[in-house]
């Protein structure tokens, strides 16, 4: 028999966990920095060498943190559900935590690109420095979805939440789009989960279990209803 589809979206809450910091609930400040100085096109342009030592530092910091509890959770449904995870964190510790479908919506820390061309991508483990180039001769800049960029893969995460048969949110807070939409889209039928130490506002959807409670705590509530409460 086919496994249900349980698509898992996940957010900063799920890393912080981890050690790795988040911008969310900082007054748009993240290690420090103002979100559009580091995180946004202008803020490249006008100053590309603070830029690149930001993620090199945050490339480093990611390096360093281990998977948690909830990482390695949500890896081990994968024995009893068909799981993709969809994610708007920029770290790789769902890879490390076991799980091996994972679409990252905001670009991935371990890669960088051309700023010519979004699809010239290049795996990366140290630092990117001013004067390192791509293939077709332009700045290498980290694989990350800026603030007032598209994000590419919406619409084939759009796609995947259309088919779930259980929906999960955890550690985000509903609030950064086009992701924060991506509930919107699932059946209105299924079973949806929203696991935070806060629970976002989701205005009047159908079937949704609140957990609130840290990422991995709730993500062993979850793995308990659905594998243990059947």
């Amino acid at each position: 028999m086919a496994k249900q589809k349980l698509v898992v979206l996940t957010g900063a809450g799920i890393s912080a966990e981890s050690g790795l910091k988040t911008f969310r609930d900082s007054n748009g400040l993240w290690e420090g920095y103002n979100v559009y100085e580091v995180a946004t096109p202008r803020g490249f342009k006008a100053n590309p060498a603070l830029v690149l030592e930001f993620y090199n530092q945050r490339r480093k910091d990611v390096a360093q943190a281990q998977p948690n509890a909830a990482h390695i959770g949500i890896a081990a449904l994968e024995k009893y559900f068909d799981v993709t995870i969809i994610t708007q964190n920029i770290d790789d510790l769902h890879e490390r935590g076991g799980s091996t479908n994972v679409l990252h919506l905001h670009g991935e820390i371990f890669k960088m690109r051309s700023v010519a061309n979004s699809t010239k991508t290049y795996h990366i483990k140290g630092d990117i420095n001013l004067g390192d180039l791509a293939e077709d001769g332009s700045q290498l800049r980290p694989f990350i979805v800026w603030f007032e960029e598209e994000v590419p893969m919406i619409e084939v995460a759009a796609a995947v939440v259309a088919e779930a048969d259980i929906f999960v949110v955890v550690g985000t807070s509903l609030q950064v789009y086009p992701a924060a939409g991506l509930i919107d889209i699932a059946k209105p039928s299924i079973p949806k989960f929203i696991i935070d130490k806060k629970i976002p506002y989701t205005s009047s959807l159908q079937n949704i279990a609140m957990i609130e409670k840290t990422a991995s705590e709730g993500i062993a509530e979850l793995t308990e209803l659905l594998i243990y409460k059947k």
